[in-house]
């Protein structure tokens, strides 16, 4: 018992829409309500962890007809407005493209010309309702209490509890929530364990609409955090695959002061890295990811994938600057425990972990445990002159996805003794371009890697003739803590936004007029 309160400790929740087309759920549900299940592709979420305090951020960008709609998360206790606020929308974007997987461009220099260490991206220096008496009358009649109210932002919050799980569905129902058929025997094992249940409504008066090319309306929601103390450190996803429509990515970052994390009851791999790539990879990067992560996790189905750990205020190279102590605050330093130092923005190490899973085949929730430090993914040739590929221990967390397009010099070679094999940036003097890889559970994931790829793939990863990758089938496991219950390699993938628990997202239904 105190094990799975411990579980429905960590409810998070999170919600990208990118575009109105068919997708997965994320870690929780959320309807229309004109009768049309909204599903989610891609899920990003950033968690701040120190002792026993978590914070969780989430990204919530609706996409419909422009009706109210509202998150329903389950909490261990009665949360206050001093646990919740909500954050400026571009943080999550930042963090996105600062571990996304990345593609550079070297030029090999004149070979002929004085020999001068070349730095190839140096790091960016650290930057120090229903009306209230009609409410009130419905939740005495279904045994539910409203424990708090308070607004944050464009959410009106309501925390309850309940006595009996078929009362919760009904208030929801009663109160203008069109929750999904099968709902309650979710809501149950909450209720049973004296959960509390944290309502956001939004109010759709106080939202912004923007309207991306012929695309639809997506609603410019504010991200919302949570921080509350909790033993365990883990995120809960099965209860959010009620309305799963098919594949759902995940995107888990994970920041920390002087550790990397990883999950505890799953494998773990990291993602091949320093492989040289054609000029072609550059118009496909996101479909030639899609295809090389496809491939780790076929070759790997019961793992979730390492893409980037680093410190979080330096990067090498860098697609825009680190975060500064501000940003960090704003993820969640300003609630964790001092510092040893008393720098709040100081020492914290930025995890990357991607997953993909699908309704049928996720096992158990992801717990996290700290994990020793790699290096990976640097400009650094090994012993054979080429660059180190994969992850390797280190006393530093140095490792991220990157890929090379490499140009050969093309001059000639006058000198005695040519020196080649040296790299830098391009002849006209800039800096080296670093494209990210985002929005991948949107890509096109038909790329070939054996005609993108120059460097030998990594063993395992290369197909024989006539070969195709197929996800195998792995079935569902129980719930336990320790154990490895795999998610199959069709089951884990990137991007979006998470929830800690089971966390219900839903549209309230418009009032019919008299």
């Amino acid at each position: 018992m105190k094990l799975r309160l411990l579980l429905a400790t960590f409810v998070l929740v999170a919600l990208t829409l990118v575009q109105a087309r068919p997708a997965a759920a994320f870690c929780g549900f959320y309807v229309s309500g004109a009768d049309a299940p909204l599903t989610n592709d891609a899920t990003l979420v950033v968690m701040m962890r120190e002792g026993t305090r978590t914070v969780l951020s989430m990204q919530n960008t609706y996409s419909g007809p422009p009706q109210d709609f509202a998150m329903v998360v389950p909490v261990p206790v009665v949360l206050r407005e001093a646990n919740v606020k909500i954050l400026p929308r571009d943080i999550f974007a930042k963090v996105d493209r600062l571990t996304a997987p990345r593609l550079v461009e070297y030029w090999e220099q004149d070979p002929c010309a004085p020999q001068v260490m070349y730095d190839m991206a140096p790091p960016a220096p650290a930057a120090m309702a229903a009306p209230e008496g009609a409410r009130e009358e419905s939740a005495a009649r279904h045994h539910v209490k409203i424990e708090a109210q308070f607004a944050v932002g464009e959410y009106d919050v309501v925390v309850l509890s309940a006595q009996d799980s078929t009362g919760l569905d009904a208030w929801l129902h009663e109160n203008h929530y069109k929750i999904p058929p099968g709902a309650e025997p979710y809501l149950r094992p909450y209720v049973e364990m004296g959960m509390k249940f944290f309502v956001a409504k939004v109010n759709i008066a106080k939202v912004k609409f923007e309207r991306v090319g012929r695309g639809p309306e997506h609603a410019l929601l504010s991200p919302l955090r949570f921080h509350f103390d909790a033993e365990d450190f883990f995120l809960p996803v099965r209860l959010g695959l009620i309305n799963s429509g098919g594949k759902q990515d995940l995107v888990a970052i994970v920041l920390a002061r002087g550790k990397r994390y990883e999950v505890a009851n799953y494998d773990n791999v990291s993602i091949p890295t320093n492989l040289d790539v054609a000029d072609d990879t550059r118009r496909q990067f996101g479909a030639f990811y899609a295809a090389l992560f496809d491939r780790v996790v076929e070759k790997n189905p019961r793992a979730v994938v390492t893409e980037y750990s680093w410190d979080a205020t330096s990067c090498d190279p860098c697609p825009l600057p680190p975060l500064d102590e501000q940003e960090l605050a704003t993820l969640g330093s300003d609630v964790l425990p001092e510092a040893d130092d008393g720098n709040q923005g100081a020492g914290f190490v930025v995890t990357r972990l991607h997953a993909r899973y699908g309704k049928e085949t996720l096992g158990d929730d992801l717990h996290f445990r700290p994990a020793p430090a790699i290096v990976g993914g640097r400009e650094s040739m090994g012993a054979d002159g080429h660059t180190e590929q994969g992850a390797h221990p280190d006393s530093t967390n140095n490792f991220q996805a990157r890929y090379v397009i490499r140009h050969k010099w093309q001059g000639a070679a006058s000198c005695e003794n040519p020196r080649f094999g040296n790299w830098g940036g391009p002849p006209n003097g800039q800096s080296p371009e670093t494209l990210p890889a985002l929005n991948l559970a949107f890509a096109a994931r038909d790329a070939n890697l054996e005609s993108l790829v120059k460097s030998p793939l990594p063993e395992g990863l290369t197909l024989s003739r006539g070969q195709a990758v197929g996800p195998p089938h792995i079935p569902p496991s129980g719930g336990c803590a320790g154990c490895h219950a795999a998610p199959s390699a069709e089951d884990y993938a990137t991007t979006g936004v998470f929830a800690l628990g089971f966390l219900v997202v839903v549209r309230r239904r418009r009032n019919k007029r008299a």
